[in-house]
């Protein structure tokens, strides 16, 4: 069967808004028409594709039509502005990212390259070990993950790796730590954790201290720039990378409170083994920019074998 441009223009906007009536405004229908439409596409395709909640989600098999919708209008979208010479009019790129890959080194290595093939970048930003959810939901075209295995129809190509060091201010150190961080004082001191899907610091404390989730006083500060300013202000020690912190530690003025014990985390770029030539070229500039500036594996290996991790 071949499906309905504009039935799916309708899940889509029902999916990207959360509302018919939202999705009535954007496609400058009544509501009734978006789900006259929407309720044909599940009749014709024999299964339900929304859960009509509010908002409004994408069943499994809507999540799967979504990912093939978002895929064939941007191959739509390419071609026509190919076509007629539309550079005028950039094209936007749904991507999922995680913080800290944000906070420090994805803009900056991607800028240039935006700039001159006219790319917007529509960026979703979750926990590194979510943003995967998002390309399954059809959130996303791309993304930068901590899940090495690609979903069906997908490739997960390394990136490298993110070296993370847990690190308090100098006068936190002094209040809560002064022996160091031991069991007992890390069940006291307040320890930073980005937002309830972070586990970096909770596998530390396991890993190294045998303390469970829950045994110790947290805050939670859910943005990359913040939290290093609350480990800065010594309101708590957490986990930060070694990207974003800079020479603190050599300066003193953060404290590595376990330089022997790095935490690396490996990110890989996931995308559609089919992909549309713009997509193509942003996948391969952020391959190469990852690795000039992310840590690789071996190179992390070498450190770890010299002592400096």
């Amino acid at each position: 069967m071949q499906l309905d441009i504009r039935k799916g223009e309708a899940l889509l906007a029902v999916i990207e808004t959360g509302s018919f009536e939202q999705a009535a405004a954007r496609l400058h229908l009544t509501p009734s028409a978006i789900s006259q439409r929407v309720r044909a596409m599940e009749a014709e395709l024999g299964t339900p594709l929304l859960i009509r909640a509010r908002p409004c989600r994408a069943t499994r098999a809507g999540q799967r039509l979504v990912q093939y919708l978002r895929r064939s209008s941007l191959l739509e979208d390419e071609f026509v502005a190919e076509l007629a010479e539309e550079q005028a009019r950039p094209l936007s790129i749904p991507v999922a990212v995680n913080n800290d890959t944000l906070a420090t080194w994805l803009l900056p290595a991607l800028a240039d390259f935006l700039l001159d093939e006219q790319l917007l970048l529509d960026i979703t930003v979750d926990d590194q070990d979510h943003t995967y959810t998002l390309l399954e939901a059809g959130l996303a075209l791309a993304g930068v993950s901590s899940e090495p295995r690609p979903m069906r129809g997908c490739v997960a190509e390394p990136l490298g790796v993110m070296r993370y060091r847990l690190l308090a201010a100098p006068r936190f150190v002094a209040r809560w730590l002064p022996d160091g961080l031991t069991r007992e004082a890390a069940r006291r001191a307040p320890l930073l954790v980005f937002n309830r899907k972070d586990m970096l610091q909770a596998q530390f404390l396991q890993r190294q201290l045998g303390l469970a989730a829950g045994s110790y006083p947290c805050h939670y500060v859910p943005a990359s720039e913040s939290f290093l300013a609350a480990i800065r202000l010594g309101l708590g020690y957490g986990m930060a990378p070694e990207l974003q912190y800079g020479e603190a530690v050599v300066r003193g003025e953060l404290i590595d409170l376990a330089p022997a014990h790095p935490t690396d985390v490996a990110l890989y770029w996931h995308r559609w083994k089919v992909q549309s030539p713009k997509l193509e070229r942003l996948s391969a500039e952020v391959l190469r920019a990852a690795r000039e500036v992310l840590l690789q594996e071996r190179e992390g290996e070498e450190r770890r074998g010299k002592g400096e991790g």
